[in-house]
């Protein structure tokens, strides 16, 4: 049964509101039936009341609405329970206003997570560039291989010639005292070694300083004037006192006939910095001695050498029965462990020890013009790699003596050479 009063029927087409109606009343101010509520005492509009089963104060739902006609696509969005705005459309799209129940807008986190790694990634690349350029003008590149005259043919890898000097560049007068450095004027090499870094691991080789040679022809590095050579013999650390590096690295090569493709320098307290700056160097003493000349006094057993132990350690020579060879020795054992002891991710992830560390051993690093930050990498991480078992240490072989200069084993030496110029396996020994 219809319980519609008349004139309210739902196909009665001259009243029906919405879409084309024909009223003369704006339909703003039309109330739409199906959502009034009951007219009561006082309700001043003048239309009939609802029937009494649809009145909302007597607990009645709402019908359905017809659709008067309209065609079944069109949706009016009346009494359906559309909720407007919140979630995602039909294409995905979220509108962010959260999921219609009045919550907070749903973070996006891919987003955030994105821009977080991307200014991170560009942070460290910004910090790793300005410490590159940083650290790569502090080299001081002062010397000139381009100068050596009659260089041997390069081989496989890469040589380098590590010299310590006992250069007091800098020292104040405590510091020497401290260091029992003396006062000796100029510069003169405490240590010289080969560093050969190829294929097959990383060889060093310590040439002893009271190694006998012989002093080539050569061009004075500040002259110009070249030298004849006169087949004049001396000790090894002679040259360089006579005309620096240069001269060095050519008699170097004149008496090994391997040629070299960089030349490393540091002087007393560049070293001594370098181990504070990284809070020493672990090393372990198997036999206690000591040195009034070098101030070393060391017990036997494991124990952290600061820098003024550490250079006491590596100049110690009186304290030894063969004296230069077994220092070399200990040279080799503690550069090796300070390499080791460096490049670990306590040192190099940590800005508050890499650029002292750095700052440290830069400042009186002393190089040649053609060396680049990355081929001092490579030498330090091939020195590490000597005590990380992936190479060899040894000293340069010795035959005899001429009763104050030691004489290099010649058949030994021109196998050695012929190893590393073609990158082999090292299987000479040493002293």
């Amino acid at each position: 049964m219809n319980e519609w009063p008349n004139g309210w029927s739902g196909d009665q087409s001259g009243n029906r509101y919405g879409r084309g109606s024909n009223s003369a009343e704006p339909e703003g101010a039309r109330a739409m039936p199906q959502v009034r509520r009951d007219a009561g005492p006082g309700y001043q509009r003048h239309e009939p009341p609802l029937p009494p089963s649809m009145s909302p104060r007597r607990g009645a739902s709402v019908p359905p609405q017809q659709s008067q006609g309209y065609d079944d696509a069109y949706d009016d969005g009346y009494n359906t329970g559309q909720v407007y705005g919140g979630g995602r459309d039909g294409n995905g799209y979220d509108d962010g206003y959260g999921d219609g129940r009045g919550g907070r807008p749903r973070p996006r986190w891919g987003r955030r997570i994105k821009w977080t790694v991307i200014t991170v990634v560009v942070v460290l690349a910004v910090a790793s560039v300005a410490t590159y350029f940083w650290a790569d003008g502090k080299l001081r590149r002062q010397v000139d291989l381009s100068k050596v005259i009659d260089r041997p043919e390069a081989g496989d890898g890469t040589n380098y010639l590590i010299v310590g000097s006992d250069s007091r560049e800098g020292m104040s007068a405590d510091q020497k005292k401290k260091l029992h450095t003396g006062s000796a004027e100029g510069k003169r090499t405490d240590s010289m070694m080969i560093l050969h870094d190829g294929g097959n691991g990383p060889t060093l080789i310590s040439l002893p300083r009271d190694s006998d040679v012989e002093i080539p022809s050569f061009v004075g590095s500040d002259s110009g004037k070249k030298y004849p050579g006169t087949g004049r013999h001396t000790k090894l650390n002679a040259a360089y006192a006579e005309d620096g590096p240069e001269l060095l690295v050519r008699t170097v090569e004149y008496n090994t006939k391997l040629h070299i493709d960089h030349y490393v320098e540091i002087g007393f307290a560049g070293f001594a910095n370098i181990v504070d700056a990284i809070g020493g160097v672990e090393m372990n003493i198997p036999k206690a001695f000591k040195d009034k000349d070098s101030g070393a006094d060391f017990p036997a057993g494991k124990q952290t050498l600061n820098g003024q132990q550490a250079l006491a350690f590596v100049r110690t020579r009186h304290a030894f029965a063969t004296q230069d060879l077994e220092r070399t020795k200990n040279q080799q054992k503690f550069l090796s462990a300070l390499a080791s002891q460096t490049a670990t991710p306590g040192t190099l992830l940590n800005p508050f020890k890499l650029y002292p560390t750095m700052g440290a051993g830069l400042d009186t690093l002393v190089v040649d013009k053609d060396m680049s930050l990355w081929d001092l990498g490579q030498m330090f991480f091939a020195m590490k790699g000597v005590t990380g078992g992936e190479g060899k240490s040894m000293n340069m072989p010795v035959s005899g003596s001429t009763g104050g200069n030691l004489l290099w084993d010649k058949a030994k030496l021109q196998q050695l050479v012929q190893q590393l110029k073609n990158d082999e396996k090292v299987t000479v020994s040493g002293n």
